[in-house]
């Protein structure tokens, strides 16, 4: 894959010269178009970006396409994105996702010490980090209103027919690395998790005519 680099750091620029975006199905690039489209329209409208990903918990699949998502609009240079994440509860995020993200290179910084730890997440030198921490989907951290709501787990998407202030409600559901906490293959499936929502978030991003 050719790719130019962009606004992100060495590593994150390295990760994503692995992806390969051109694997993903037909069906799941349909999956992915609404997305898509929602982007679109907003660049071509002028206006600000929002996209809040949630599952229930808000602690591994949300936090993960939340961080990629904000990278990869710094990557293809769409402006005036701001990314989120929520949950049906409020939990914390899992260590192993600060981790592998950190691994795909995200500078992280555990800023709290609590039950539910803040973490910064940097992925370019001078943008805003990202601040990871689980809450739930309508915390006043998240934007009321004029947003996507990407329902990323089917037991979010299920039990949440309805996002209040969403423009969008759009399913994106991605396989859940917690079934293999506590084995030997834990840190190569989050990795796996973390790699397939990137290729995924590159492909919606490129599509995007700015």
């Amino acid at each position: 894959m050719i790719t130019t680099k962009t606004n992100v750091f060495d590593k994150i620029q390295q990760t994503i010269e692995t992806l390969q975006p051109e694997s993903i199905s037909k069906e799941r690039k349909e999956t992915l178009q609404p997305l898509v489209d929602f982007i679109q329209s907003k660049v071509e409208n002028k206006q600000d970006i929002r996209i809040n990903f949630i599952c229930t918990h808000n602690s591994r699949r949300s936090h993960l396409s939340q961080v990629w998502a904000q990278a990869m609009a710094s990557y293809f240079g769409i402006k005036n994105v701001s990314c989120y994440s929520g949950g049906t509860e409020a939990t914390a995020l899992f260590p192993k996702v600060a981790e592998t993200l950190e691994n795909n290179g995200f500078q992280i910084q555990k800023l709290s010490e609590t039950d539910n730890p803040v973490y910064s997440i940097k992925y370019t030198q001078n943008a805003h980090p990202i601040i990871g921490f689980s809450k739930k989907l309508d915390d006043t951290f998240n934007p009321e209103g004029e947003f996507a709501a990407i329902m990323t787990c089917s037991q979010a998407d299920g039990g949440c027919p309805f996002i209040a202030g969403a423009e969008k409600r759009i399913p994106i559901t991605f396989e859940d690395p917690k079934a293999f906490d506590n084995t030997p293959q834990q840190a190569e499936k989050y990795n796996e998790r973390s790699l397939q929502i990137a290729t995924e978030m590159f492909y919606v991003f490129s599509q995007v005519k700015s």
